[in-house]
């Protein structure tokens, strides 16, 4: 449900808007249910709906819901914090019932006629957004703290939260401020000894750092990014490779069926598995080859279709089969894609290295993987079977997509990348117009884009439509 435009802003006061109200907690059986109200008639609901007249704020209040002819609906807790010093920064209530989706719909009804309105998803958030309570960094990391599929991305998303990530940014853009005041100084005061920043060094020093540092913050976003959405890896290649018995050691579990019979695998099974602090959302797919089964044909287009989507493809191939057809894995590999992948999305995977003898393996190790290092891929022998060479392999895919997180990473998505690549151009067309044609007006104009794009990740400069975009992916209740 996309969030709509702000019936109001900031600027024209809080007391235009409509007091909201949504269950935060999720429907079903519990032990414990909250609705959340948050707007200027949320304390006079509570009071109305408890029969209480007053509540003290930040401190717990127990009582029961009423209907509006005195049958009680629930009883519980009410939670009053009084604006500006709450989430929203308007007041905000907390009903704290029973769990369980009739209490909780009938509660949420009563208030509704008390004269609350359904909140939007994510306009708990964009209120605190639009009222200064926390940036735009901030309230994109309540949902990927929500969402976190790993202990790594939970605590990564609480320390952009918290206003780490915010803090980089903002240090980033105070230089920014600093350079474009000293460069604009030098071309409206041009005559002006004490001001010629153009040609003493200092400006283009400073430009050097920020340059740096914005760097730092670009390899940092990469590995947030990584650690929120983790990669989408593709197991394809010939039947009976082995695709569906990786999926099932690295899952840690028989998701997919095994047998001898070519052809078992025939659509695509989806699998999230976190590994070394990665998430792998994995695909395993219909072996590749010609075949007049219908059924097994439209598996063999899914799995191609998926091929195109993936981050990362592993290809699995039968390492005892192949070294029998004298076969060359990337040889191999056009034959089943068309073409041969880039080396930085493909990872060849010889299954079944348990079953060769030394001879066999000595001639794969000279010839096979000698040409496969010389043209940039990799291979890593695996046994399906045994559990050989698994862990080689996830650290391997790991260093392939440069997954190698700081102890104090921090939650990115690919917005934030975008913004960042883009002032990094900018800074850099601003140097190339300081140090090489020393055109004060091309490198304020550049500066002045660069503050503007790296703005937009913390919201200073962001149109409403990436607003709702943004806030239109929460859940209800936030």
């Amino acid at each position: 449900m996309a969030l709509a435009a702000p019936e109001s802003s900031k600027k024209s006061g809080l007391s235009s808007l409509p007091t909201i109200a949504a269950i935060a907690t999720p429907l079903g059986r519990g032990g414990v249910g909250v609705i959340r109200l948050s707007g200027t008639r949320a304390y006079s609901i509570a009071c109305t709906l408890t029969g209480k007249s007053k509540f003290k704020p930040r401190m717990a209040s127990f009582c029961r819901f009423y209907q509006a002819d005195g049958t009680v609906i629930d009883e519980g807790l009410v939670l009053y914090f009084k604006g500006p010093n709450s989430f929203t920064g308007e007041d905000v209530i907390e009903l704290q019932g029973h769990g369980g989706m009739i209490l909780q719909n009938q509660l949420l009804a009563r208030v509704f006629k008390l004269g609350a309105k359904q909140a939007s998803a994510g306009e708990f958030s964009y209120r605190a957004f639009d009222n200064d309570k926390l940036d735009l960094v901030q309230a994109e990391a309540i949902a990927d703290a929500i969402d976190a599929t790993s202990a790594a991305a939970a605590s990564s998303a609480i320390r952009s939260l918290s206003g780490e990530f915010s803090k980089k940014i903002n240090q980033l853009l105070e230089q920014l401020i600093y350079l474009r005041l000293h460069v604009e100084a030098a071309i409206d005061f041009p005559d002006e000894e004490d001001v010629d920043f153009l040609s003493d060094g200092v400006i283009q020093d400073k430009l050097e750092q920020t340059q740096e540092k914005i760097q730092q913050v670009l390899a940092t976003a990469k590995q947030g990014q990584l650690l929120r959405d983790g990669i989408h890896v593709v197991l394809a290649g010939r039947p009976n490779a082995g695709k569906s018995s990786l999926l099932n050691r690295l899952a840690g579990q028989e998701r997919a069926i095994v047998t001898d019979v070519a052809g078992t695998t025939r659509d695509t099974l989806q699998e999230t598995v976190v590994l070394n602090g990665l998430t792998l959302h994995l695909t395993d797919t219909a072996g590749l080859r010609e075949t007049e089964d219908t059924v097994e044909r439209i598996g063999i287009e899914r799995a191609r279709t998926a091929i195109t989507q993936a981050d990362m493809l592993l290809m699995v191939y039968d390492v005892t089969r192949d070294l029998e057809e004298e076969i060359n894995p990337l040889q191999l590999a056009e034959q089943l894609f068309g073409e041969l992948p880039a080396a930085k999305r493909l990872l060849i995977i010889a299954n079944k290295s348990d079953l060769l003898n030394n001879n066999n393996a000595k001639e794969i190790n000279s010839i096979s993987q000698q040409e496969i290092h010389d043209r940039g891929y990799e291979q890593v022998n695996v046994s399906c079977e045994t559990g050989a060479g698994i862990n080689d392999l996830v650290e391997t895919l790991c260093a392939k997509v440069g997954f190698h997180p700081p102890e104090n990473s921090l939650i990115a998505r690919t917005r934030h990348l975008d913004a960042l690549r883009r002032t990094a151009e900018y800074l850099a067309e601003a140097h190339e117009q300081l140090t090489v044609f020393k055109a004060g007006e091309l490198v304020a104009e550049s500066l002045r884009q660069a503050q503007h794009s790296l703005g937009e990740i913390t919201g200073e400069f962001s149109a409403d439509d990436l607003l709702g975009k943004i806030f239109g992916s929460f859940c209800i209740g936030k």
